[in-house]
């Protein structure tokens, strides 16, 4: 008898995720991150704090920056979703990848997905962006690794590239 209540509290949904139509069976209130990490297995999203404080777990939503922590996955029915995994072969990316590293911005991983997608969301809307801008635009993530300064200078170099290319 349990099994037959909880399937029914489960709900069909679909979402585009990095550019694939998915269709499950979930719980309504389950958390985005959880389908996308355990479902899915789209494991980029990281769960840092699970309170909607470090950015870890960022995804674009409908082309806006989230915590997937705090999106409950039926309010994802019927959206786009990108995550880090989407973002692989798109040259901003690969731009960004290499000013993460050349800089030193990239070091335990855990902020670093959240991180490059906050910076890939602000290079989309501001692609000269100053100091400023990265320092506002990356202020929902956490990195207890670099001190900012490094993802900072990552983020101002693919800006540059951006703007020489």
């Amino acid at each position: 008898m349990k099994a037959a209540n909880s399937s029914r509290s489960k709900s069909e949904i679909s979402f585009i995720v990095n550019g694939d139509r998915k269709t499950m069976r979930v719980h309504p209130m389950e958390r985005l991150l959880d389908v996308l990490r355990q479902e899915l297995g789209l494991t980029g999203a990281k769960e840092g704090c699970g309170e909607g404080e470090c950015g870890s777990c960022s995804v674009l939503l409908d082309g806006i920056l989230v915590n997937s922590c705090l999106i409950p996955v039926l309010q994802a029915k019927d959206s786009v979703i990108l995550t880090i995994e989407g973002l692989a072969g798109i040259a901003e990316l690969n731009c960004l990848q290499e000013a993460f590293l050349e800089c030193g911005g990239a070091q335990c991983g855990i902020c670093t997905p959240g991180m490059i997608l906050a910076a890939s969301y602000l290079l989309q809307h501001k692609p000269q962006a100053t100091m400023e801008d990265i320092r506002e635009g990356l202020s929902g993530n956490l990195c207890r690794c670099t001190g900012y300064s490094q993802i900072f200078e990552a983020v101002a170099e693919a800006s540059r590239r951006k703007a020489t290319a």
